[in-house]
């Protein structure tokens, strides 16, 4: 029997993916719900799942954009794993990796390369399933291949002496320019879709960005003094990002034109606010949503952030996760960065910029004193929020970071919620 794998829907409107990775190549045996491969579409990663066991047949390509539905490889179900077969091959495995410590034992002469190492090396670059059925039809093997596709320059000799000549100071080579090169890729669906919304939002929006800057003391103690008991309690460490979240999140339930977006000639202000957290991938930048962060504690905070964040880098972040959005916070502060106009994620209105902490001289009670301090960014669309909205909205966020204590009575002050003032 043959088993179709076909492609996954990434969810509404899209129609076709891009074949982004093979797991396993063709002729190889795979278990049901065994991973084999992984699709990209303009919003995300997804699997391709095995749907039975057996030997798999690869149809696509890695690059190739494929629709929605059509079948990718087939599964011969009739094939069983030999395991007679696969154990002198483990045997064999563990006699090259002998081999392969015996030698590297042995002192080889210097600037000395044989023949028979190169060809060691040349076996060990990988070549897709395609790829090696055209290289057995045409009789071309891995050297015509390297041979084929440019020159060995001065640049790449040069590039492995360095390397292997590290601790000899005596060794050295001179400036010269490097030979010019351009190297081509083809962008990503997820790059060539995110490329797309960032023109959008700057041709479609009235953006414009208000900064102020926050002490991190209180923070930065608060972690310190409670850190150990909360990382025994919870199983996660205490970050920055979820006080931030937080403080947004109450934020938010008080400046809610913050919260709101544009649909038409109606603005839309929900009562919840589903804050959107940016992740760096090797992918792009994906922002996935933490729901009805205003209900949530630090600790919940914290525990969903690592998730979606694991999940994202492993690009197995779902369309679910990455669907709506009432709010985005991104943290260039992890790269180094000291200020930023950050983009708005459209629909919605304003995006938090965090940055990186730094000790800098500022005036507290008439003296100066070195404090930790972060600037902070809020880019928003001005067709529905107004620089009071903004202003005050920024202000409320650095009280709260600065005096965390009051995230527990929404922001209010606990004194004067005492006195009923």
């Amino acid at each position: 029997m043959i088993a179709e794998v076909k492609i996954p829907s990434p969810g509404e409107s899209i129609s076709e993916v891009e074949i982004s990775n093979w797991l396993v190549k063709s002729g190889d045996f795979v278990e049901k719900d065994q991973e084999v491969g992984e699709v990209e579409s303009e919003k995300a990663t997804l699997p391709l799942i095995a749907v039975e066991s057996g030997e798999i047949s690869i149809l696509k390509e890695i690059g190739d954009t494929v629709a929605v539905g059509e079948v990718v490889c087939k599964i011969d179900t009739s094939k069983k794993v030999d395991n007679k077969k696969s154990e002198p091959a483990q045997e064999s495995k563990k006699e090259e990796i002998k081999k392969e410590s015996s030698l590297s034992l042995q002192s080889v002469s210097e600037n000395t390369v044989t023949e028979k190492e190169i060809d060691s090396d040349i076996k060990k670059i990988k070549a897709t399933p395609v790829a090696k059925k055209m290289m057995d039809e045409y009789n071309v093997n891995v050297d015509d291949i390297v041979n084929g596709l440019r020159k060995i320059s001065k640049t790449d000799v040069e590039k492995v002496i360095s390397t292997s000549n590290k601790s000899d100071a005596s060794f050295s080579i001179k400036s010269e320019a490097k030979e010019r090169e351009d190297n081509r890729t083809k962008m990503s669906s997820l790059r060539r879709k995110l490329s797309q919304r960032l023109v959008s939002v700057k041709n479609e929006t009235a953006m414009l960005t208000t900064f102020n800057e926050v002490d991190m003391s209180e923070i930065i103690a608060l972690r310190k003094k409670h850190q150990p008991k909360f990382l025994e309690k919870h199983n996660i460490k205490l970050g920055f990002m979820s006080f931030f979240t937080k403080a947004a999140a109450i934020a938010l339930q008080t400046y809610p034109k913050v919260n709101s977006q544009i649909d038409g000639d109606e603005i839309i202000t929900p009562n919840y606010s589903d804050i959107g957290i940016a992740v760096q991938t090797d992918k792009g930048l994906m922002v996935p949503i933490i729901r009805n962060a205003e209900s949530l504690s630090l600790a919940d905070i914290e525990i969903k952030l690592a998730d979606l964040a694991k999940q994202a880098r492993k690009n197995r972040i779902s369309i679910e996760d990455l669907k709506g959005g009432t709010f985005s916070i991104t943290n260039g502060g992890v790269f180094g960065s000291l200020l930023s106009t950050p983009i708005i994620n459209p629909p919605q209105s304003a995006i938090l910029g965090m940055h990186n902490i730094v000790e800098r001289p500022i005036a507290v009670k008439g003296k100066v004193e070195i404090r930790p301090m972060m600037y902070l960014a809020l880019s928003y669309d001005h067709r529905i929020i107004d620089g009071k909205d903004s202003v005050t909205f920024l202000v409320k966020i650095k009280e709260l970071v600065e005096d965390p204590k009051k995230m527990l009575f929404g922001g209010s002050n606990p004194e004067e919620l005492l006195l009923e003032l």
